[in-house]
């Protein structure tokens, strides 16, 4: 792949104050990028986070420096979007580069030390995870290191900050004279003592072997334990613990943070919004004994008629009533505090039924990011995602999606087929659920039984089997072995791992509220205006709803609140009275039902709009087609 063939911003290109941050994925580039600037990019540890570059401001010896952190790449000839992007960027120029070394890593990360020599742009180097290579017993002689390649070498901690000062200090010697460093082979102003290297690998090697002396000290437990489970034994095993252990925590852990935020929505929220809208819309009083309407309250479902408070006394209304009170009023009152109500739906679903949920899921899988555990996934279950048509790799964008679709499918950039990122987005869209609808699905299910969950849960693995075996089948092209980084086991450090957990829920508001907040007017007002009702009672949509899938037909606002946001086909089931088997099958609808409207954008731009068309309606037409099937076949043993 050609660095030319991605697209970037011009404007970035030309910038004449940038300094380039680069590395390997997976050495922390993340992490100095926030520390640096103050911006809060979320670090992963695993290759494949960021796809794009991010940008921020610097200030070194007192001046203002665009700082840009480039997609972690192996080398400058990419054979990844990712790396093309990285690629491109230094082919704009930099003032300088802040290039970012593994130092338990160090013969790999030189090789790309070699490729950025080539450029003659000054360059710093940070010899990140000193503490790691230390732990292995690996002594790196930075001095020496720092002769070898021409450059100043700064030992670092990113996540302990140990080595950023300095690092500054000696990025902001290089940037104060950089015309005294045009003529060094790497553009630097340390005297070079190796020529520019022809064999770039046989380069880094020679230059490891100089610098680098390994002790006999024992490895660590963490290490020991980290080689182990790549293994089928014991890695099986803990494979299927961390599963476990993650699903406990979403399930009993969301369950925990939910009850008592229901008890805050339904015991005074809500009522405090009701009791308030219901004076503003008192709209009659009673006058010389005179019966006379007072406060106008909606009935809820689907019924046409209202109820009256009329002296102490609910009376139904009939149209003629709802007329002589006020059309427009009464149906405000409905869209703002009726059973779809946006001052009562908002609260009952987004607060109280998916946040606690997606709270508690970022609780272990960024813990599990943050270990180095999900690429020895990866490598673990590569034969068996082989054989299903894909590469071990994805495994990574399947639980990149089990947070968000679109970033899942952003990183499948990494992959170096079209096939395969074409794979990914297609299990993705048909089988893997976001969080949300994770949430929203964990409390439809454990309100009947504790079983439910899992049953779902097994039926989502084995239609991930399913899809991935019929996309590897209709899609053309090949596969390319698994080719990924196992990063070093850790254990995450309590500040990184908070101020992560922070920022993912933070991006999470940002980015997913607003949807679901125009899914919640949506059902308000298809509710409240009666459109709900005039679309449930169509001959086409009962023969689906209730004959094909056997649900009641107030299902139907599922599928239309659906269409926005996918954990928005779940929550308005839960106020119905649903059997097991309609429960199952709204599950399984759910599941498979189109994604929401900004994972459409998102193929649309990453493929085609034709590949984003086939996509949605072959979510909506295997949804109905395979709910109504196990509805089916569930009536003939009731």
């Amino acid at each position: 792949m050609s660095c030319h063939d991605v697209k970037l911003d011009e404007s970035v290109l030309k910038k004449p104050n940038k300094i380039l941050l680069i590395g390997n994925p997976n050495v922390g580039k993340s992490i100095f990028f926030t520390e640096l600037t103050g911006i809060h990019a979320v670090s992963s540890n695993y290759a494949g986070t960021t796809v794009n570059f991010m940008e921020g401001r610097l200030t070194v010896g007192g001046k203002e420096y665009v700082l840009i952190d480039a997609p972690g790449t192996y080398s400058l000839e990419p054979s990844s979007e990712a790396e093309a992007v990285a690629s491109r960027l230094m082919e704009s120029g930099a003032l300088a580069i802040v290039c970012v070394l593994d130092a338990s890593n160090l013969e790999r990360n030189l090789h790309l030390a070699m490729e950025l020599r080539q450029h003659k742009i000054p360059l710093v180097f940070a010899l990140n995870l000193a503490d790691v290579a230390k732990r292995k017993g690996i002594d790196i002689n930075a001095k020496l290191l720092e002769q070898e390649l021409g450059a100043p070498v700064v030992e670092t901690i990113a996540v302990k900050k140990q080595g950023l000062d300095e690092l500054v200090l000696r990025l902001g010697e290089v940037l104060d004279s950089p015309k005294n460093c045009a003529d060094s082979p790497c553009g630097s102003c340390s005297s070079c003592q190796y020529t520019e290297p022809g064999d770039k690998w046989l380069s880094a090697k020679e230059i490891t072997s100089r610098v680098v002396k390994v002790n006999t000290a024992n490895p660590s437990f963490l290490d020991r334990l980290g080689k182990k489970m790549v293994k089928p034994f014991p890695g099986l095993p803990i494979a299927f613990l961390a599963l476990a252990l993650l699903v406990g925590v979403v399930v009993f852990g969301g369950r925990m943070l939910r009850m008592p935020l229901i008890m805050l929505t339904d015991g005074l929220i809500i009522p405090f919004f009701r009791n308030l809208f219901e004076g503003i819309f008192a709209i009659f009083a009673s006058e010389g004994g005179q019966l006379s309407y007072r406060y106008l309250f909606y009935d809820g479902g689907f019924q046409t008629g209202f109820r009256i408070f009329t002296d102490g006394a609910w009376m139904s209304a009939d149209y003629g009533a709802y007329a002589a009170v006020g059309g427009f009023a009464s149906v405000l009152l409905n869209v703002l505090i009726g059973e779809y109500g946006i001052f009562v739906i908002s609260f009952q679903w987004i607060i109280a039924l998916i946040l606690p949920y997606v709270f508690s899921f970022y609780i272990g899988i960024t813990f599990l990011e943050d270990s180095g555990y999900l690429p020895r996934v990866s490598v673990l279950f590569d034969n068996i995602m082989r054989k299903l048509g894909v590469q071990g790799g994805s495994l990574i964008h399947v639980f990149l999606a089990l947070g968000c679709a679109v970033p899942a499918i952003l990183g499948s950039r990494t992959a170096t087929t079209k096939k395969e990122k074409m794979m990914i987005a297609t299990v993705i869209c048909f089988a893997v659920p976001c969080i949300s609808q994770i949430g929203a699905l964990v409390a439809l299910m454990g309100a009947f039984s504790w079983w439910m969950s899992p049953l779902m849960l097994l039926f989502a693995m084995f239609l991930f089997v399913v899809v991935a075996l019929i996309a590897g089948r209709i899609i053309k092209g090949k596969v390319d072995p698994l080719i990924i980084e196992v990063p070093n086991l850790l254990m995450p450090t309590p500040k990184t791992y908070f101020r992560k957990l922070w920022i993912r829920m933070r991006h999470f508001l940002k980015d997913a509220e607003l949807p679901m907040l125009a899914a919640v007017f949506l059902a308000a007002i298809l509710a409240g205006t009666g459109v709900l009702s005039i679309i449930a009672n169509q001959a086409q949509v009962q023969m689906i709803v209730s004959g094909w899938l056997g649900m009641p037909e107030e299902a139907v606002v599922s599928l239309v609140l659906g269409i926005v946001r996918r954990e928005m086909s779940v929550a308005p089931l839960l106020i119905l009275n649903l059997t097991y088997l309609q429960v199952f099958v709204a599950g399984v609808v759910s599941l498979l039902y189109l994604p929401c409207l900004s994972v459409f954008g998102i193929l649309a731009k990453e493929f085609k709009l034709r590949f984003a068309v086939v996509i949605f309606v072959g979510t909506v037409v295997s949804a109905i087609f395979v709910g109504g099937v196990i509805n089916q076949i569930g009536q003939l043993f009731i």
